[in-house]
């Protein structure tokens, strides 16, 4: 099992995309600045999690949030309304 988190900085409020295996391990990785990518951002908060059943579908869920339709779509959730999604699971246009 695979999961897709979004972590947001509680210093500079920016976001962060990855995936792994093991999410509390992860978030721990995170926050005591062994990952070098956000040791500079830190102290990080979990937005959201997805799972997933395989790497590939980690991978495309990861390049899906991190596309413009899915920034579009967490841009929805940060104001408190529901994230849209299409036929294929991919973000609805306006």
């Amino acid at each position: 099992m695979y999961f897709v988190y979004i972590l947001k900085s509680l210093k500079d409020k920016r976001t962060y995309i990855g995936y792994t295996t093991n999410i509390k391990n992860r978030l721990k990785e995170h926050n005591s600045g062994k990952v070098l990518a956000t040791k500079h951002r830190r102290p990080f908060e979990i937005l959201l999690v997805e799972k997933c059943k395989s790497l590939q579908e980690a991978k495309k869920r990861e390049r899906y949030w991190k596309s413009g339709a899915g920034r579009r779509n967490l841009k929805r959730i940060f104001q408190g309304f529901p994230p849209r999604f299409g036929k294929r699971g991919e973000a609805r246009s306006k």
